[in-house]
């Protein structure tokens, strides 16, 4: 009696469905979205004399600035704080999510290999620079720790809210990466628009000035920026202040869940074609 191997093909199509999320492949890669995390902190600072080190200087450094052109010279109010640690703690949730936007964005293109030689979840390649740009937030977070002993600002209770605005900051900077990536995985323009972008967005938002500089009549068009309420909810909710705005919070929470769907869908409606064209 003559045994026959049975021959198994995996056949990999491209899903159609604007809702077909596959759930379960997701968890069952869930490993590999945290393998390409560690590989975006590990190249970031592979060669480099500082290493982590650059995660505190950035932050750092344009706080200086900052608080020398727009504190000193320009006189912008802080809330009534001193304006080093009123623009830190601004730029520190900035930063993670500007970094992570600038990655996540451009990150389908870069990484073109794994697109067109390897089956995986292409949801995991611009989801990860977020993850791993958390790294980075909690050793910059260091800086303002000092700085509030310094000045003496202790946190109250909010400051358990601190995870939450954390994980919006994320789920933004990761629904737009997808759909800037998305795009460019077609359009290669996104990789030169996308710098003047990041910039306009961080003068639109409070990072260097407070939200209550606009007059009242204007603060409705702040507040379409969901940066407006994580910004306001993250200093407020570390310094301790000033109370937490939880409608702002609220309104960008609701912004960020939209952003963040939108773009989900937008990817998976597109990566039927990406390895074709990358």
């Amino acid at each position: 009696m003559t045994e026959h191997a049975t021959d198994y093909e995996l056949i990999i199509r491209p899903k159609y469905g604007l809702l077909d999320i596959n759930w379960q492949e997701l968890k069952e890669y869930r490993e590999l979205l945290f393998f390409l995390a560690l590989r975006e902190i590990k190249i970031r600072y592979k060669q480099t004399v500082m290493g982590a080190s650059w995660a505190l200087l950035q932050p750092f450094f344009t706080m200086i600035v900052f608080t020398l052109i727009f504190g000193r010279l320009a006189k912008i109010p802080s809330e009534g704080i001193p304006y080093p640690i009123f623009s830190y703690s601004g730029l520190l949730i900035w930063t993670y999510f500007s970094n992570a936007l600038s990655q996540s964005s451009n990150s389908l293109v870069s990484n073109a290999n794994l697109l067109s030689k390897v089956y995986m979840p292409r949801i995991f390649i611009p989801t990860a620079p977020g993850l791993a740009g958390i790294v980075d937030y909690g050793i910059a977070l260091s800086i303002l720790a000092v700085m509030m002993i310094y000045y003496r600002f202790v946190p109250n209770i909010t400051i358990v809210l601190l995870p939450v605005i954390v994980l919006m900051t994320f789920l933004l900077a990761s629904g737009i990466g997808y759909w800037l990536s998305s795009i460019c995985v077609k359009y290669r323009d996104v990789i030169f628009v996308l710098p003047f972008f990041i910039q306009l967005i961080m003068f639109l938002s409070p990072v260097i000035y407070p939200a209550n500089i606009v007059g009242e009549n204007l603060q409705w068009l702040l507040y379409l920026n969901p940066l407006t309420g994580i910004i306001n909810a993250h200093r407020a909710c570390i310094l301790g202040y000033t109370s937490v705005d939880f409608v702002g919070l609220a309104i960008s929470a609701i912004l960020t869940i939209i952003i963040f769907v939108s773009g989900i869908l937008y990817l998976k409606h597109t990566e039927k074609y990406f390895a074709d064209l990358v």
